[in-house]
């Protein structure tokens, strides 16, 4: 579109932004004002099973159902900006509709009657928009619903809104030109996470039951872990991604999946029951429908605090440290253990990835702006090799970095022969892995961080794309992978030390240009002292580290974990975040556990 033209990105924001809030101001005058206090409570304490087995006996209603929800997602639209496309009015008609159904029939209709459910901003849903964030597809209704909506439908469920999303849905903060920025919310001075992030705020806040995102690189794990709720990360061909949309149509080297979010393991089990194996008329996903397994007693757990591209920083290490306590108590075996190769896992993933300089990642950007925090990785492969390279060797020698320069010189353009080569790098990569860790140790799982910082400051994201490694790693080797909350921030334990201030001591240190970032003083967004140092002497690089990482700042952010598993065994995972979820035992997570957003 012409940068001067009247449908320039600003006024399709200005319309589109305009219909959602519409939209939301006739639902707010047509709820009944009983819904948006206590009398709601009951309804957005109860699981997806709950509502089903309550509307079963009669004794709610979908119509009461849905009105709860609808009025808590309107109270999380307006504290973190999550919502896009809002379907509040055909959501009560379907209520309305399943009511009448069950009142003739006194049969639900399937296992998700009732239920208010909602959609990353990806899936199609007949009749709106998909804009993915781009002011180039807005306009355009999607003429039938994604797979896994229809799937929804067919179920009784009701999706009442989709939900914000990453620009390129490539970075892990959760904004756009289009819709605009979407907050954490336990603090507005925080990233819900991207690029699932709109959902994982929304279902946070009770604002649905039940939602559904996609990841590539850490898109449902990282919101999961920013905002306190669980996700799965199914393997590859579990999932429908029929009327899925996404930004790289044609590219296979790295998988985007589906998958569900939820307040609780019983509502992920009954999403990935409920769409695992269904195939539309594209014959996708593999028709290998929910298989029970058979867990033994005993789990074999291995775990890492650091995958050594990044050291986590200590509220993330305290999560997984507690859960393999927790997990000792309860009796199943937790070994620690040392990733291979992590390193050459986000080589390979931005060489892959990278290998067109981004144009089709990009393509559909139009007039649109980029976001600062996508925009170092579309630009990085676009510089002129020498200077990217000179760059490379520059921050190697300057930080003394062997870990991150290597990053840097994978994103480049790429001809198909060499694309090959590094598709191959990739096949030996997982290969390796699996003997290596698998093979080698015989896990039934492993226990890692989800990131290596509990939030993110926002506007950060363009300087840390690295940390997005110990997640990226399982989209490489194509584990499925869940996200459990575990704990919260707590700056009394969580203050760094100079095992994380200084590379030289203790263990698990990566690029130390990404580490001093995070721990040191290389903090771009920090006001600068004028090189005066702390009052008592020290330089910034102290207490708080004067990086990004501050636990006094963080304090109250949700921290989770992720459980990985082998390929082919995404029911062993959600049965195996069953198990850590039991063991960690009531700690503040699941419905209603959300009281406030802070600073």
């Amino acid at each position: 579109m012409w940068p001067f033209s009247s449908h320039s990105y600003l006024d399709v924001a200005r319309r589109k932004q305009t219909q959602r809030d519409d939209a939301i101001r006739v639902a707010r005058a047509d709820i009944p004002q009983e819904c948006f206090g206590a009398h709601a409570e009951p309804y957005l304490r109860a699981t997806a099973q709950e509502i089903v087995e309550r509307i079963s006996k009669g004794e709610w209603t979908a119509s009461e159902v849905l009105d709860a929800y609808i009025s808590r997602a309107i109270h999380a639209q307006d504290v973190t900006n999550c919502l896009t496309e809002v379907l509040f009015a055909e959501a009560r008609a379907q209520a309305k509709a399943l009511d009448a159904e069950f009142a003739q029939t006194g049969k639900v209709r399937g296992p998700l009657h009732g239920v208010p459910v909602t959609f990353k901003d990806t899936f199609d849903i007949k009749g709106h928009d998909t804009t993915l964030g781009f002011s180039s597809h807005a306009d355009d209704p999607r003429p039938e619903d994604a797979l896994v909506v229809s799937l929804v439908r067919d179920a009784g469920g009701i999706p009442i809104c989709k939900t914000n999303l990453s620009q390129l849905i490539f970075f892990f903060e959760c904004s756009n030109p289009i819709w605009g920025r979407t907050l954490n919310p336990y603090s507005k001075s925080y990233s819900s996470g991207g690029t699932s992030g709109g959902e994982a705020a929304l279902l946070a806040m009770d604002g649905a039951v039940l939602g559904w995102g996609t990841d590539i690189g850490g898109s449902l794990r990282i919101p999961a872990s920013f905002c306190g709720i669980y996700s799965l990360k199914p393997g590859w061909s579990r999932i429908s991604m029929t009327g899925v949309q996404g930004t790289w149509p044609g590219f296979e080297g790295i998988r985007t999946v589906a998958g569900p979010m939820g307040r609780s393991v019983d509502d992920i089990e009954l999403a990935a029951r409920l769409v695992f194996g269904k195939q539309g008329t594209e014959y996708d996903p593999a028709p290998l429908p929910y298989r029970a397994p058979e867990m033994p007693k005993k789990l074999r757990f291995g775990f890492y605090l650091s995958d050594n591209f990044v050291k986590p920083s200590p509220a993330c290490q305290r999560a997984v440290l507690e859960t393999v306590e927790a997990l000792r108590k309860a009796g199943h075996e937790c070994v620690e253990f040392e990733l291979p190769e992590a390193k050459r896992a986000m080589e390979i993933f931005i060489g892959i990835t990278a290998a067109d300089k981004y144009k089709t990642l990009s393509a559909d950007l139009g007039n649109d702006p980029l976001e600062p925090g996508v925009t170092p990785l579309v630009v990085g492969p676009r510089l002129p090799g020498w200077f990217r390279n000179s760059v490379a060797w520059l921050l190697g020698k300057l930080y003394k970095d062997e870990v991150f320069p290597g990053t840097m010189r994978a994103a480049c353009e790429k001809p198909v022969v060499e694309y090959h080569r590094w598709v191959r790098q990739r096949d030996e990569y997982v290969r390796m892995f699996y003997r290596e860790v698998w093979d080698k140790y015989q896990f039934d799982g492993i226990l890692a961080p989800a990131l290596a910082l509990p939030g993110l400051p926002h506007g950060s994201v363009q300087y840390l794309s690295g940390l997005a490694c110990i997640d990226l790693l399982h989209n490489v080797v194509e584990s499925p992978v869940g996200t459990v909350p575990v704990t919260r921030v707590r700056p009394a334990e969580d203050a760094l030390t100079a095992e994380w201030t200084d590379v030289r001591v203790g263990r698990g240190h990566g690029s130390p240009l990404v580490e001093r970032l995070l721990y040191g003083n290389l903090n771009p967004l920090r006001p600068s002292d004028g090189g005066k140092g702390s009052k008592n002497g020290s330089s910034s690089a102290s207490a708080s580290g004067g990086g990004f990482y501050n636990a006094e700042k963080m304090a109250g952010l949700p921290v989770g974990v992720q459980v990985v598993g082998r390929r082919w065994e995404d029911e062993k995972v959600v049965e195996m975040m069953r198990v850590v979820d039991s063991a960690l035992g009531p700690r503040d997570f699941g419905p209603l556990s959300w009281k406030a957003q802070g600073k």
